[in-house]
């Protein structure tokens, strides 16, 4: 099983720097030309399914891409939402750094409960497509921490648009591209 992960394209609010996180915003034009870029990037593969988040960018994200992939578009999982950011929502991404430079964030869901959770979506996409190879559309924060949590591979940020990659290797997964970029 490979599983492709490619993170929405941008907002509006991506593009002034707000805090999104489970907030439903829909793409802008960037973000859909970037949809359209990662589907570029998956067309020399062999796709079974693609799913995603149930919110407005991360579905528009995935009905352009599987358009161009001739695929019908499947469920969206409601454990795949980007993290709960409370009241930090719509603030700007500097604001919250600068006022939490340690990330723990007052009335955001916890990273821990974000892992766990798009880990039982993951478990539930394989029950429904055992075997096969699925593209996930969803978000920047669930993507990274999950990502590290499968792989233990170190990863900075998810940029919009991209499309990382993990292959099941035995009981656990490799990674095999970041932002689209091959890892060695």
């Amino acid at each position: 099983m490979t599983l492709a992960f490619i993170r929405h394209g941008q907002t509006d609010w991506n593009a002034e720097g707000r805090l999104q996180g489970s907030s439903d915003i829909p793409l802008n034009e960037t973000g859909r030309q970037q949809a359209r870029e990662a589907e570029t990037m998956l067309a020399d593969w062999t796709w079974d399914a693609i799913v995603s988040s149930p919110l407005a960018r991360a579905r528009e994200t995935a009905q352009i891409v599987a358009d161009g992939l001739g695929l019908p578009l499947g469920p969206a999982y409601d454990e795949l939402v980007e993290r709960d950011y409370g009241p930090l929502e719509g603030m700007s991404d500097r604001e919250v750094m600068e006022r939490w430079p340690d990330r723990n964030y007052p009335g955001a869901e916890a990273l821990a409960d974000v892992v766990a959770r798009c880990l039982r979506g993951l478990a539930r996409i394989d029950a429904d497509y055992p075997s096969s190879n699925v593209v996930v559309v969803c978000h920047g924060t669930i993507m990274k921490y999950t990502l590290i949590e499968l792989t233990g591979y170190p990863i900075e940020v998810i940029l919009n648009g991209s499309v990382s990659t993990i292959e099941r290797a035995g009981e656990g997964w490799r990674v095999l591209t970041v932002n689209g970029e091959p890892v060695a």
